[in-house]
């Protein structure tokens, strides 16, 4: 019997954002997406600065840019470093600030098939993946409820929204970093004012609801609103596919 020898496949990338302000005065959220022309390697980032003033708004805006062009070239945690640097060179002040992810995938063809994605974060922003039959998630918010509930202490629900760590204010050993497949499926990057009002039942139900990036980006963003959500609402859909 003649076999057919097992040849990795190209995966094709599509990403789409959307993004609302709601009550608040501003929306001091930020996306960004660059691709690096020398490497092929893609970066994806959610910023949320924290505050509802112009300040946050433009931290956000700075260290997203920043981090993206930075990390496709050099990696996600490089992207965040930098985005760091740029924030407290550019304002003086302690309100500008923000938190952020950023995931950078490898480039595009077959001899990059066995790679994987990098993720980096501060603060609560997170990232989803769904590779078709799994909700998998990924992060782990920077939050003091979260730091209480890791030693086994339920933490007052005000705790959810009080971040330990920021662009800003972040060491080294404070990055949180993870690596997952880079194969076909959908990767998420929301920030809270998505995630905190939508379960992973529904976070799950419109990743696998077949429709493009675009449109569920929003179906999240408006789900949240629906749900209740009160602060600025982004997400970020990023779709592999085999082809």
């Amino acid at each position: 019997m003649l076999t057919t020898p097992h040849l990795p496949l190209t995966v094709h990338t599509r990403s789409d954002a959307a993004s609302d302000r709601g009550p608040r005065d501003i929306n001091a959220d930020a996306v960004a997406t660059h691709t690096d022309p020398a490497t092929g390697r893609m970066a994806f980032v959610v910023a949320d600065g924290i505050g509802d003033h112009l300040l946050a708004a433009r931290a956000a805006r700075l260290a997203a840019g920043t981090a993206a062009t930075a990390a496709a070239g050099h990696g996600a945690a490089a992207g965040l470093r930098q985005a760091q640097r740029e924030l407290r060179t550019q304002f003086d002040q302690a309100r500008a600030d923000c938190v952020l992810i950023v995931a950078v995938y490898p480039p595009t063809g077959k001899e990059h098939a066995d790679e994987v994605c990098e993720l980096a974060w501060v603060g609560d922003c997170r990232a989803y993946r769904w590779n078709g039959r799994v909700l998998h998630q990924i992060t782990v918010d920077h939050t003091l409820a979260e730091f209480w509930r890791l030693r086994g202490v339920t933490a007052p629900a005000r705790m959810e929204h009080v971040v330990t760590d920021s662009v800003r204010t972040a060491d080294e050993g404070d990055i949180g970093r993870a690596r997952v497949g880079a194969g076909p499926g959908r990767l998420l990057l929301c920030s809270d004012g998505v995630h905190k009002k939508l379960g992973l039942a529904k976070v799950r139900e419109l990743l696998a609801g077949g429709v493009p990036a675009g449109e569920t980006a929003s179906a999240l963003v408006r789900q949240a609103r629906l749900a209740g959500s009160a602060d600025n609402a982004t997400a970020i859909v990023v779709d592999r596919a085999a082809v």
